[in-house]
């Protein structure tokens, strides 16, 4: 298995939506994929749930105790929660209140070969903990390496459950403690960007911050974790960006959105990759995505994908046309995604001495 952080120092850009998408055509392509809900806005949880599992889920006051009586009052739908679910914010409760080490709960299946680990806007409690734990980590202080290595231990223990192939960590938009905990359980990172100002600015911060956790964490921790502790090696390796196309307005011409995009790859290849190339290398560049922004209220209503949108949704006449554009993009890219990871892969699996074993 192998996981994929996606992560951008900027919000907007489609992110999250893009987690959801690539979830269920990874899917589709026989990949059995488990998707993992790192953001405390938990919108990842919320595009593949509805408010009646998100209430019980959540532990809402006015849903009713799990039962006969609970499953009388929402009727015959099926449910994707059941008594023994649980978000991630309460799998590291525990730690949050000095009690004990994480626990674990089975993912929520979403289909067959799809599962969640769903989010909770009280994950944001832990950010504080986690803010503690990182300087005593590098003293080797075993509370605090359990602590930074929630996520990761939650993740591997749902990854094995489900015999996942790939893992999709969908993470906010901000480079707390939070983050730096779930983009270390990483082993490969995809950036959404957007063709604009916000979005190199966002490089500029968060590439040189990536690279520093990294040095961090693998020459200053990983010595330090005890055996009984499950340690990501934080490699954090940059997978590449897709290019998320926004509507274009009258007022920002297209000669505008060209040449913010001429300098993506150079920012990129500076300060995520710590390198200089050519100029006009867009290696790292996996795709460019059309703006489907017309489909997500529909696809938001049926609580599916856009490139499943049907007529009975509401995709009708020439919508349907751009509804097949939609899935011919996203697989795609995510044949491109998975070409990647299958290479990262390959890399990961010859010796140090580069001999093939």
């Amino acid at each position: 298995m192998i996981s994929v952080a996606l992560f951008n120092n900027k919000g907007g850009v489609g992110k999250t939506t893009l987690t959801f998408h690539l979830a269920h055509m990874f899917q589709r392509l026989g990949r059995r994929v488990l998707a993992v809900d790192l953001d405390p806005q938990a919108n990842l949880t919320s595009a593949f749930l509805d408010e009646d599992d998100l209430a019980i889920l959540w532990a809402e006051p006015e849903s009713p105790a799990w039962g006969a009586t609970q499953l009388s009052l929402l009727g015959p739908m099926p449910r994707k929660i059941t008594a023994e679910s649980g978000t991630v914010a309460a799998s590291v409760r525990p730690i949050m209140e000095g009690l004990g080490d994480v626990r674990f709960y089975p993912p929520t299946e979403i289909v067959d070969g799809l599962w969640l680990v769903p989010g909770d806007l009280e994950l944001s409690a832990f950010e504080d903990k986690l803010s503690e734990a990182w300087p005593r980590c590098l003293m080797g202080a075993p509370d605090a390496l359990r602590t930074t290595t929630a996520f990761y231990r939650i993740i591997l223990d749902a990854a094995r459950r489900v015999e996942a192939d790939v893992i999709l960590i969908d993470v906010g938009p901000n480079l707390g403690a939070i983050n730096r905990a779930a983009l270390l359980a990483a082993d490969t990172v995809l950036m959404p960007l957007a063709a604009d100002l916000f979005s190199l600015r966002g490089l500029r911060n968060l590439g040189p911050t990536l690279r520093e956790w990294r040095r961090i964490w693998q020459s200053g921790v990983v010595a330090k974790v005890p055996a009984a502790i499950p340690a990501p090696p934080g490699t954090m390796i940059p997978l590449g960006y897709v290019i998320m196309q926004p509507i274009m307005r009258l007022d920002r011409p297209v000669k505008a959105y060209e040449r913010w995009l001429e300098r993506i790859p150079n920012v990129f290849a500076d300060s995520v990759l710590g390198e200089s190339r050519k100029p006009g290398d867009r290696s790292y560049e996996i795709a460019t995505l059309r703006n489907y922004q017309s489909l997500m209220p529909l696809a938001h209503d049926a609580r599916k994908p856009m490139f499943d949108l049907k007529a009975a949704d509401g995709a009708l006449g020439s919508t349907q046309t751009f509804v097949q554009r939609c899935r011919a993009d996203f697989q795609h890219l995510a044949e491109k995604v998975l070409e990647r990871l299958d290479g990262v892969r390959a890399e990961q699996a010859v010796p140090d001495d580069g001999s093939a074993s």
